[in-house]
């Protein structure tokens, strides 16, 4: 690929992680709710979740949801009910409490599992098939023919997961600067959050192609 093709691309990247998403809200929402370095565990989830859609798109996954009705609608109604369960163990998680140095912005506001965090960036990523579908109609305008496989995903997936990566470790450090708000309106913000995913949820759930 020509060092301007790759601009380009990258330019392209970054409008698309600018994106409004889910991704970007979990990772606002554990930011917020746990601090920066466990909502780090979100962002590293949701990379290699990207990631994975990439590779399965230049694998060839994304003209086979494209081709098949049953299996686009298999996994649109299996990652709108993720989303949704998401939304409602979210819209029913108490009011995280605020430690004084979680105020200070030197702590989390609540303790979560790294493994819990890095699964719910990683199942967001992967559970919304209309990305595998985007991804397979976008990356084939960048691929160059005869190269690789490994090089083809090193370089495309590479650029949008670093992308990706930066966007969101931003969107978690902001979020880290309304801990004390979130104590005063933390149930507020659970249910706001939380029904904002069941309803990203119940659209991904009910769109066509």
């Amino acid at each position: 690929m020509s060092l301007e093709l790759w601009l380009v691309y990258l330019a392209a990247a970054i409008g698309l992680s600018l994106t409004p998403g889910p991704n970007g809200l979990l990772v606002l929402t554990h930011g917020a709710r746990f601090g920066l370095q466990s909502a780090v565990w979100t962002v590293l989830g949701g990379a290699l979740g990207f990631l994975l859609l990439i590779a399965a798109s230049l694998a060839g996954m994304g003209a086979l949801l494209a081709a098949s009705e049953t299996a686009f609608t298999a996994a649109k109604w299996v990652g709108g009910a993720y989303l949704v369960y998401l939304g409602i163990r979210l819209w029913r998680s108490p009011a995280p409490v605020v430690a004084a140095e979680a105020s200070a912005g030197s702590g989390a506001l609540d303790a979560a599992p790294s493994l819990r965090l890095f699964g719910d960036g990683l199942f967001v990523a992967v559970s919304n098939p209309k990305a595998l579908l985007f991804f397979a109609a976008f990356l084939p305008q960048f691929m160059v023919p005869g190269a690789s496989f490994a090089s083809q995903l090193l370089l495309l997936g590479g650029t949008f997961v670093l992308v990706e990566v930066v966007y969101e470790l931003v969107l978690a450090g902001l979020a880290g600067r309304i801990a004390p708000w979130l104590g005063r309106h933390g149930r507020t913000f659970n249910r706001a959050a939380g029904g904002t995913f069941i309803g990203i949820g119940a659209a991904l759930a009910t769109t066509s192609r």
